[in-house]
């Protein structure tokens, strides 16, 4: 018999674990894996020079804003998937919503700037190290979260890994914002994203392996 196939019959008939082993378990993961990432930024790259200049501006705002929208929800699908018969179904527009947001924010910006503006617009000054960083930065909290998820019952393991990935990504890419100078919104649209997609595709392809009982 297959591992996977081995899951599904011990999850069915299972149920819903209970709710405070898995609040507890993030908890604690986010309790130590957040820090980490935050020190991690303040050792390495440090905190943006004009750290209060920029927390008056709009745009950081909205690029933080975002990155925190994406983290809480696919922390959500990240609890969900961690337990057998949640409902799953909603997942896919919970996660979808602030990215669509935000590129349709990206649209306009870039319709409304000129021509030859808008390759500068889009690339910033930093869209060489902004992804690498970002991946960087989720590395402590990939690892948090995804021992939270093996102490829990998750049976799509690739799924479950994926979503892991995607949160960890958003939050090590909150935490990023501290540092990054950039805030115009297709700046943020392709390169945050992208830093925030290599942990969700290392979790992805790796999660059965990583997320194995």
């Amino acid at each position: 018999m297959k591992t996977d196939d081995l899951v599904v019959m011990l999850a069915t008939g299972a149920g819903i674990a209970p709710k405070h082993v898995a609040a507890r378990r993030y908890t604690i993961a986010l309790g130590w894996g957040m820090p980490i990432s935050f020190a991690l930024m303040l050792t390495t790259i440090g905190l943006l020079s004009d750290i209060k200049g920029a927390l008056v501006l709009p745009g950081f705002w909205i690029k933080f804003g975002f990155v925190v929208s994406l983290a809480a929800v696919s922390l959500l699908a990240t609890l969900r998937l961690s337990r057998p018969g949640a409902d799953r179904k909603s997942l896919p527009v919970m996660l979808s919503l602030p990215v669509v947001i935000l590129w349709g924010l990206a649209v306009v910006t870039l319709v409304q700037t000129d021509s030859e503006l808008r390759i500068p617009l889009l690339m910033g000054q930093t869209w060489a190290e902004c992804p690498g960083l970002i991946a960087m930065l989720s590395l402590p909290i990939f690892v948090a979260t995804l021992w939270a998820i093996r102490g829990l019952a998750p049976t799509n393991l690739r799924l479950a890994g994926g979503s892991a990935g995607l949160f960890a990504g958003a939050a090590g890419a909150s935490i990023y914002t501290l540092h990054c100078p950039e805030m115009d919104a297709p700046f943020i649209a392709v390169w945050y994203l992208s830093g925030i997609l290599i942990p969700a595709i290392v979790g992805l392809v790796l999660g059965s392996r990583l997320l194995r009982w």
